[in-house]
């Protein structure tokens, strides 16, 4: 697989990939380098966080647990954090710079735009409310 390609199982069993930025991937690279433990067989990219399971991909626990270290550790402190959150993040902020929402669509994997629309919060913010849009 190419450097600036990712590639995963998605839902239902099927794999997918799609193009990486290219800073995501050199960090990946950088990680996977670091990664003496690695061996060269196929896996998962993050594995468990409790290495009890030789080979066994991170958990969505272990997901979250992860980024609330480096949320706190950031000074971040939001309640109820979310991890499919950062997902309608970064959809939200690939929209915000211009991305088709069609191509956002097929990046995240939905079946249907609508529910691709779920996640543009571009709407949500104070400051783009239509309101300020009304010229007198």
């Amino acid at each position: 697989m190419a450097l600036n390609t990712c590639g995963g199982m998605a839902k239902a069993a099927r794999s997918a990939f799609c193009r990486c930025n290219p800073m995501a991937a050199e960090r990946i690279h950088a990680y996977l380098e670091q990664d003496v433990e690695r061996d060269t067989a196929p896996g998962p990219l993050f594995r468990s966080l409790r290495g009890t399971t030789t080979g066994a991909g991170i958990t969505a626990n272990g997901i979250y647990t992860v980024v609330e270290a480096y949320a706190k550790k950031a000074g971040i402190v939001v309640e109820h954090l979310g991890v499919h959150g950062l997902r309608a993040t970064a959809a939200t902020n690939a929209l915000e710079h211009d991305a088709d929402i069609a191509k956002v669509q097929m990046w995240l994997g939905h079946a249907n735009i609508s529910t691709t629309r779920l996640y543009d919060r571009r709407g949500q913010r104070p400051e783009d409310s239509p309101t300020f849009k009304v010229k007198y």
